[in-house]
Protein backbone atom coordinates (compact mmCIF):
# COMPACT_ATOMS: atom_id res chain seq x y z
CA UNK A 1 0.00 0.00 0.00
CA UNK A 2 1.05 3.49 -0.51
CA UNK A 3 1.36 5.53 2.65
CA UNK A 4 -0.49 8.91 2.66
CA UNK A 5 2.28 12.56 1.97
CA UNK A 6 1.81 12.86 5.34
CA UNK A 7 3.45 9.37 6.76
CA UNK A 8 6.22 9.51 3.96
CA UNK A 9 7.07 13.11 5.03
CA UNK A 10 6.90 11.78 9.18
CA UNK A 11 9.35 8.41 7.93
CA UNK A 12 11.50 10.57 6.15
CA UNK A 13 11.78 12.62 9.14
CA UNK A 14 11.74 15.99 7.35
CA UNK A 15 8.67 16.76 9.58
CA UNK A 16 7.50 16.17 13.18
CA UNK A 17 4.16 14.86 14.67
CA UNK A 18 3.61 18.38 16.41
CA UNK A 19 3.72 20.06 12.86
CA UNK A 20 1.10 17.07 11.22
CA UNK A 21 -1.03 17.84 13.68
CA UNK A 22 -1.12 21.83 12.72
CA UNK A 23 -1.42 20.49 9.27
CA UNK A 24 -4.60 18.71 10.25
CA UNK A 25 -6.24 21.48 12.36
CA UNK A 26 -5.97 23.96 9.80
CA UNK A 27 -7.25 21.89 7.11
CA UNK A 28 -9.93 21.35 9.29
CA UNK A 29 -10.69 25.22 10.03
CA UNK A 30 -10.82 25.43 6.40
CA UNK A 31 -13.46 23.32 5.58
CA UNK A 32 -17.11 24.69 4.92
CA UNK A 33 -18.99 23.64 8.02
CA UNK A 34 -22.42 24.26 5.95
CA UNK A 35 -25.24 22.36 6.98
CA UNK A 36 -26.20 18.69 5.21
CA UNK A 37 -29.30 19.19 3.30
CA UNK A 38 -31.19 15.66 2.90
CA UNK A 39 -33.55 17.05 0.36
CA UNK A 40 -30.81 18.07 -1.57
CA UNK A 41 -30.53 15.35 -4.92
CA UNK A 42 -27.49 14.23 -6.04
CA UNK A 43 -26.59 13.44 -9.38
CA UNK A 44 -27.39 9.88 -9.68
CA UNK A 45 -30.69 10.28 -7.93
CA UNK A 46 -31.65 12.74 -10.52
CA UNK A 47 -30.66 10.57 -13.40
CA UNK A 48 -32.84 7.71 -11.93
CA UNK A 49 -36.25 10.22 -11.30
CA UNK A 50 -35.63 11.54 -15.07
CA UNK A 51 -35.25 7.45 -16.26
CA UNK A 52 -37.93 6.65 -14.64
CA UNK A 53 -40.01 9.90 -15.82
CA UNK A 54 -38.94 8.14 -19.70
CA UNK A 55 -40.20 4.93 -18.37
CA UNK A 56 -43.95 6.15 -17.38
CA UNK A 57 -44.15 7.94 -20.42
CA UNK A 58 -43.23 4.80 -22.54
CA UNK A 59 -45.47 2.87 -21.44
CA UNK A 60 -48.25 5.35 -21.53
CA UNK A 61 -47.82 5.61 -25.03
CA UNK A 62 -47.29 1.74 -25.01
CA UNK A 63 -51.15 1.33 -23.71
CA UNK A 64 -52.74 4.10 -25.39
CA UNK A 65 -51.29 2.23 -29.14
CA UNK A 66 -52.82 -0.85 -27.42
CA UNK A 67 -56.13 0.06 -26.65
CA UNK A 68 -56.14 2.24 -30.14
CA UNK A 69 -55.20 -1.13 -31.51
CA UNK A 70 -58.15 -2.88 -29.93
CA UNK A 71 -60.84 -0.25 -30.66
CA UNK A 72 -59.51 -0.79 -33.99
CA UNK A 73 -60.00 -4.62 -33.93
CA UNK A 74 -63.39 -4.12 -32.41
CA UNK A 75 -64.60 -1.79 -35.04
CA UNK A 76 -63.78 -3.81 -37.54
CA UNK A 77 -65.48 -7.07 -36.06
CA UNK A 78 -68.49 -4.88 -35.85
CA UNK A 79 -68.29 -4.01 -39.47
CA UNK A 80 -67.73 -7.85 -40.34
CA UNK A 81 -71.08 -8.78 -38.43
CA UNK A 82 -72.78 -5.91 -39.64
CA UNK A 83 -72.33 -6.47 -43.22
CA UNK A 84 -71.99 -10.51 -43.30
CA UNK A 85 -75.74 -10.28 -41.46
CA UNK A 86 -77.39 -7.04 -43.79
CA UNK A 87 -75.43 -7.81 -47.02
CA UNK A 88 -77.28 -8.42 -50.47
CA UNK A 89 -77.30 -11.99 -51.54
CA UNK A 90 -74.56 -13.12 -53.51
CA UNK A 91 -75.44 -13.46 -57.77
CA UNK A 92 -74.39 -16.47 -59.32
CA UNK A 93 -72.66 -15.10 -62.24
CA UNK A 94 -70.64 -14.50 -65.29
CA UNK A 95 -70.31 -10.85 -65.30
CA UNK A 96 -68.48 -8.74 -62.64
CA UNK A 97 -68.87 -5.09 -61.52
CA UNK A 98 -65.29 -3.42 -61.57
CA UNK A 99 -64.61 -0.39 -59.48
CA UNK A 100 -61.55 1.43 -58.44
CA UNK A 101 -61.03 1.34 -54.20
CA UNK A 102 -57.76 2.33 -52.95
CA UNK A 103 -55.72 2.60 -56.32
CA UNK A 104 -56.42 -0.64 -56.93
CA UNK A 105 -59.33 -2.38 -59.58
CA UNK A 106 -61.70 -5.03 -57.37
CA UNK A 107 -64.69 -6.90 -58.74
CA UNK A 108 -67.56 -8.18 -57.50
CA UNK A 109 -69.97 -10.95 -59.14
CA UNK A 110 -73.49 -9.19 -60.49
CA UNK A 111 -76.56 -9.14 -62.56
CA UNK A 112 -78.30 -6.68 -64.65
CA UNK A 113 -80.18 -6.05 -62.12
CA UNK A 114 -77.97 -6.04 -59.50
CA UNK A 115 -75.43 -3.33 -61.59
CA UNK A 116 -78.37 -1.15 -62.20
CA UNK A 117 -78.88 -0.52 -58.43
CA UNK A 118 -75.51 -0.14 -57.52
CA UNK A 119 -75.20 2.54 -60.31
CA UNK A 120 -78.35 4.26 -59.11
CA UNK A 121 -77.18 4.07 -55.92
CA UNK A 122 -79.76 1.86 -53.94
CA UNK A 123 -76.76 -0.17 -53.18
CA UNK A 124 -73.23 0.94 -51.84
CA UNK A 125 -70.28 -1.54 -51.92
CA UNK A 126 -68.84 -2.24 -48.58
CA UNK A 127 -65.07 -3.25 -48.10
CA UNK A 128 -64.79 -5.81 -44.80
CA UNK A 129 -61.64 -7.63 -44.38
CA UNK A 130 -60.34 -8.47 -47.56
CA UNK A 131 -63.51 -8.82 -48.89
CA UNK A 132 -66.33 -6.42 -50.41
CA UNK A 133 -69.57 -6.49 -50.23
CA UNK A 134 -72.70 -4.98 -51.62
CA UNK A 135 -75.10 -3.53 -49.36
CA UNK A 136 -78.48 -1.18 -48.41
CA UNK A 137 -77.56 2.67 -48.05
CA UNK A 138 -78.33 2.60 -44.22
CA UNK A 139 -76.52 -0.83 -43.67
CA UNK A 140 -73.75 1.55 -45.49
CA UNK A 141 -74.31 4.39 -43.10
CA UNK A 142 -73.51 2.41 -39.75
CA UNK A 143 -70.29 1.06 -41.63
CA UNK A 144 -69.12 4.47 -42.61
CA UNK A 145 -69.57 5.98 -38.93
CA UNK A 146 -67.67 2.76 -37.81
CA UNK A 147 -64.79 3.26 -40.73
CA UNK A 148 -65.37 5.43 -43.44
CA UNK A 149 -62.62 3.87 -45.68
CA UNK A 150 -64.59 1.01 -45.92
CA UNK A 151 -67.26 2.42 -47.95
CA UNK A 152 -66.32 2.60 -51.33
CA UNK A 153 -67.27 5.60 -53.54
CA UNK A 154 -68.26 4.87 -57.30
CA UNK A 155 -68.54 8.63 -57.93
CA UNK A 156 -64.52 9.85 -57.02
CA UNK A 157 -63.20 11.49 -59.79
CA UNK A 158 -59.69 10.56 -59.22
CA UNK A 159 -59.56 9.32 -62.42
CA UNK A 160 -60.68 12.19 -64.42
CA UNK A 161 -58.82 14.41 -62.64
CA UNK A 162 -55.41 12.34 -63.85
CA UNK A 163 -56.24 12.92 -67.60
CA UNK A 164 -54.85 15.36 -69.67
CA UNK A 165 -56.80 18.62 -70.85
CA UNK A 166 -56.53 17.68 -74.30
CA UNK A 167 -57.44 14.16 -74.41
CA UNK A 168 -59.04 13.81 -77.85
CA UNK A 169 -61.51 10.82 -76.53
CA UNK A 170 -62.65 13.30 -73.45
CA UNK A 171 -65.62 13.84 -74.70
CA UNK A 172 -65.80 10.10 -75.40
CA UNK A 173 -67.90 8.30 -72.05
CA UNK A 174 -66.40 4.90 -70.99
CA UNK A 175 -69.58 2.30 -70.24
CA UNK A 176 -69.41 1.09 -66.93
CA UNK A 177 -70.58 -2.68 -67.84
CA UNK A 178 -67.57 -2.83 -70.08
CA UNK A 179 -66.48 -6.42 -70.98
CA UNK A 180 -63.20 -6.72 -71.79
Amino acid sequence: MSLSLREQLLQAGLVTTKQVKQAQQQESKQRPKGKFNPNAKSDRQLALEKAQAEKVAQDKELNRLKQEKAERKARMTQIWQLVDKNRVPRVESDEYFNFVHANKIHRIGVDAALRERIQNGQVIIVRYGKFYAPVLPEIAERVKLLDAEAIVDLNSTTSTDNTATDDPYKDYVVPDDLVW
